[in-house]
């Protein structure tokens, strides 16, 4: 259903798992099949061996691992080309407990520790990034209390320890409406404790073509004011995991003279290009900086090419 599309942003999150998984099949027939086998089957033993540390129940009767790779080149006008690399993993492991799993890979930082959703992270707002500064590695473990709240504490390169605890409500409102709420209170030492709001509501028009408003604020010792993002945009399924969306975007601070940061269009392209595993993303966007980051040489146009694996 177009709505359960929307409520998940059109993508499958490495600690959610829904990504199909490899067969043994598909071993034999390319370079990127077996790549992906080589990377599931990696993490499984992983998990594996972790898991029999803490009893001797079969892994077969309850372990699961899921994860994605992502890769995304960058172009914004008066910026120079960049490209992101992403991976993450999620295992579920039986004898560890029932609702605990680990976690690793390799983020945004900042966006890690506020767990920032999806849609106003940078590299779909179509910003470049220091992958020195800005990049970490990260692992760690959660305790899923209920299928809506978990925990999850972690490190990050340089050993740097963080902390959250998430909350999700989704609310089904008649045949055509959706609402969900997401919650996270997270801790680190640099910006002790601080909060992530979230906000998406769904129409659907029809099975095909919904309208989506998202809203997102984080507020934090390192944020001025209360970090805010937003998105209005109309939202149009084509099957086949194919997608195409078209987004108005405005974000910025509470505190000083000027609210309002940036504004701009984002048009977003999905679809998959080698099985259904494998899925591209072509984002074509434009943006005005305003207030106190307003320049006319500053705005200007932005494409983005991205690369998905599930494992």
């Amino acid at each position: 259903m177009l709505l359960g599309y929307l409520a998940s942003g059109g993508a499958v999150a490495a600690d959610e798992p829904g990504a199909p998984q490899p067969t043994g099949s598909e071993s034999g027939s390319s370079i990127l099949d077996r790549s992906r086998v080589v990377v599931h089957d990696f993490t499984e033993g992983v998990a594996r061996r972790v898991d029999s540390w803490f009893g001797d129940k079969p892994f077969e009767q309850g372990g699961k691992v899921s994860g994605q790779i992502g890769f995304k080149f960058l172009a914004r006008q008066h910026e120079n080309p960049d490209a992101s690399f992403r991976f993450g993993a999620r295992l579920d492991m039986p004898n560890v407990k029932e609702r605990s799993y680990l976690f690793f890979g390799q983020e945004n930082e900042r966006e890690l520790v506020t767990d920032q959703p999806e849609p106003f992270t940078r590299r779909e707002l179509l910003l470049p990034e220091d992958r020195r500064q800005d990049q970490t590695l990260f692992a760690g473990v959660g305790y899923a209390l209920r299928d809506n709240i978990d925990f999850r504490a972690g490190l990050r390169s340089g050993i740097k320890p963080y902390a959250q605890a998430r909350y999700k409500k989704d609310l089904v409102l008649g045949e055509r409406n959706r609402f969900d709420f997401r919650e996270t209170i997270f801790w680190n030492r640099k910006d002790g404790v601080g909060s992530t709001t979230g906000l998406n509501f769904g129409h659907a028009f029809t099975r095909s073509v919904a309208f989506r408003w998202q809203l997102a604020g984080t507020i934090s010792d390192e944020t001025d004011g209360l970090a805010w993002s937003n998105s209005m945009g109309i939202f149009k399924t084509f099957g086949d995991q194919r997608s195409l969306s078209l987004e108005a975007l405005i974000g910025g601070m509470t505190a000083g003279s000027d609210n309002v940061s940036e504004t701009g269009v984002r048009a977003i392209w999905k679809q998959p290009v080698y099985r259904d595993w494998t899925l591209v993303e072509v984002s074509l966007g434009h943006f005005w900086p305003q207030g106190d980051a307003k320049d006319d040489s500053e705005r200007g146009w932005a494409l983005g090419v991205g690369f998905q694996i599930l494992f």
